[in-house]
């Protein structure tokens, strides 16, 4: 199984870079993979996409349809791929520790 090294932390990720084990997600976790997704500094608004997919995903056992995640967080798509340049099945699931998801969030 793959893995993924940053800042003395060590993951197992999938062959998309996606956690293996989202039990383990934390907040640094979050910030270690945001290196491989290009966003420098997570900010206010990083954080609110990041937890809001964090808890539909721990309530409901999968990702968000993207409608829901704009709806919920206040966001319009174009601010969510500003804030996630890889989107927010690739990039923002990816922060929030999701397991790939299967479709369009």
């Amino acid at each position: 199984m793959p893995t993924f090294e940053v800042n003395d932390h060590k993951y197992e990720v999938d062959e998309d870079g996606f956690l293996q084990e989202p039990g383990i997600w934390n907040e640094t976790v979050a910030s270690d993979f945001a290196t491989t997704e290009g966003v420098t500094d997570l900010t206010e608004a990083h954080w609110k996409v990041i937890h809001y997919l964090r808890n539909y995903y721990l309530q409901f056992g999968i990702a968000p349809m993207i409608r829901k995640v704009c709806k919920e967080t206040g966001f319009k798509l174009n601010e969510i791929y500003q804030l996630f340049p890889s989107g927010p099945a690739k990039g923002a699931c990816k922060l929030a520790g999701l397991p790939k998801p299967t479709g369009c969030v």
